[in-house]
C-alpha cells in the first residue's frame, strides 16, 4: 500500500482515475480509508489517504458469431 496526499478540488474517483487509470478502484480507496466520506465527496487538500494494492478485475472476452460459432436465427 502507498500513501498520498490530496489535492485541492480532489474527488475518490478523479484520484483514482490518477492513480489507477480508471474510476473502478475508487470503491477500493474508500474501503481502505475509514472515515474518508466524512468529508464529503470534494476531499480537502492535504489529507493522506491510503491507496491499496488494487487489480483489476479481469472481464470475460466479448462473444464472437466467428470464433464462438455462433449463427443466424433460421
Amino acid at each position: 500500500m502507498r500513501k498520498t496526499l490530496t489535492i485541492q478540488g480532489d474527488m475518490c474517483d478523479l484520484i483514482a482515475f490518477r492513480e489507477y487509470g480508471t474510476e473502478a478502484a475508487s470503491g477500493a480507496i474508500w474501503d481502505a480509508n475509514p472515515g474518508l466520506a466524512d468529508h464529503g465527496p470534494v476531499l480537502p487538500a492535504g489529507l493522506e489517504i491510503v491507496l491499496p494494492d488494487w487489480t483489476p478485475p479481469e472481464l470475460e472476452p466479448a462473444l464472437s458469431p466467428v470464433r464462438d460459432g455462433i449463427t443466424g436465427g433460421t
